[in-house]
């Protein structure tokens, strides 16, 4: 991740807008079967639990992981100090410390890579890459800044499809960025003062057509919305073919459009939403910059499909059932072998890498691959057999 915008940015930068595609409503239907996203609870407490409609599509996801340091705790009151009480005995120190991270009582949804942070769902896949630079200041938290933007805007989507599952639903994944932007901001201020800026994007899917018309043919939807320079890219294995990837935002070279500290970036002026028509067996990607600063987009398709194809013949790992195109299992490999190559080249002082080809368009002396948290989550497009 690249440099912090600086406070006066604001007034030498105007915002830019992309146009989003528009996807007229659908109802869901009143037959729809419904399943609950979390349900465990805990002393301090809960972990969100929404119910929320089944759709004729899902994700079956996997990720994987490379930091280039450990990340910095988050402070309190987003992670319990531990116990000052003289009475806890030595020994059982550590077992007084709650090592979860809570917002507003509820567990924070996500899991932290370094300064990343990533999500994966049944309909929702997220890489939010935090500005590590925030790490070496006073209450510089890129890492949370990062998970809490991920948590509130994963928890303002299941919010909305659980409201919407008897009426008509329309996603909107610029407006649910919007609220979490808000949300990390008040988390993140006052007396809890936490500095920080990520960068963001994630793909939600859903489906086009009509599912109480025999006669529609439903297929199905990628909502991709981003802001700043990680990617989403959609593959199809089965013809080697990159479909679509997102376009990275830029500032100036190595600082890309984030939200945050001094930042003059906002969702609702600055992020992208885009639709991808999908076909099932196609593989979804949501990628940190550790990924495309390191590895050329010929080679993440053709290191996909190649993870594909060994998936198949049945290399990888045991599998929970059919192998074709990745499913039960397989996306878990497919992100290995994606970060794995990345790391390869990102710990190589003199591998050939995109980044150092575009510092050199910036006349800057560069050579090697660029050390970044690498952060992958594959998901594979399914048919629901309930439909």
């Amino acid at each position: 991740m690249g440099r912090a915008p600086l406070p006066h940015l604001a007034s030498i930068l105007g915002p830019t807008r992309r146009s989003s595609c528009y996807i007229s409503s659908t109802q869901w239907p009143f037959s729809i079967q419904q399943h609950s996203f979390s349900s465990s609870k805990n002393a301090k407490g809960t972990a969100r639990s929404v119910t929320c409609p089944r759709l004729p599509f899902y994700f079956e996801t996997g990720f994987a992981l490379f930091r280039k340091r450990p990340p910095r705790p988050f402070p309190p009151p987003f992670l319990s100090p531990p116990s000052g009480s003289f009475s806890d005995p030595l020994s059982t120190h550590h077992q007084s410390r709650d090592r979860r991270a809570f917002v507003n009582g509820e567990l924070i949804q996500g899991c932290t890579n370094g300064d990343d942070a990533v999500y994966a769902s049944d309909h929702f896949i997220c890489v939010n890459d935090g500005v590590g630079a925030w790490s070496s200041r006073p209450r510089g938290h890129a890492g949370l800044w990062s998970r809490l933007v991920l948590h509130f805007w994963v928890a303002a989507m299941e919010d909305d499809i659980a409201k919407a599952r008897q009426s008509v639903y329309q996603p909107d994944p610029k407006r649910y960025l919007q609220l979490a932007y808000e949300r990390t901001l008040d988390a993140t201020s006052g007396p809890n003062e936490c500095l920080g800026t990520t960068t963001v994007t994630g793909a939600q899917l859903f489906y086009k057509g009509s599912l109480n018309n025999t006669q529609s043919t439903v297929t199905p939807l990628l909502y991709v919305t981003n802001l700043g320079d990680s990617q989403v890219m959609v593959i199809r294995t089965k013809s080697q073919k990159l479909i679509y990837k997102s376009r990275e935002q830029w500032h100036w070279f190595d600082c890309p459009r984030q939200l945050g500290t001094n930042s003059p970036d906002t969702p609702n002026l600055n992020a992208t939403v885009e639709t991808v028509e999908l076909a099932e067996g196609d593989v979804v990607l949501a990628m940190s910059d550790g990924v495309i600063d390191n590895l050329w987009d010929h080679e993440i398709v053709d290191n996909v499909s190649k993870s594909v194809q060994l998936w198949e013949a049945g290399e990888g790992g045991p599998a929970s059932g059919d192998r074709a195109c990745g499913a039960n299992g397989g996306m878990t490999f497919v992100a290995n072998g994606l970060m794995n190559a990345a790391r390869i080249v990102a710990t190589d002082p003199f591998a050939e890498s995109p980044f150092m080809e575009r510092s050199i368009e910036e006349g800057l002396a560069n050579t090697g691959g660029k050390l970044d948290d690498i952060s992958v989550v594959a998901a594979l497009c399914r048919r629901n057999k309930s439909f």
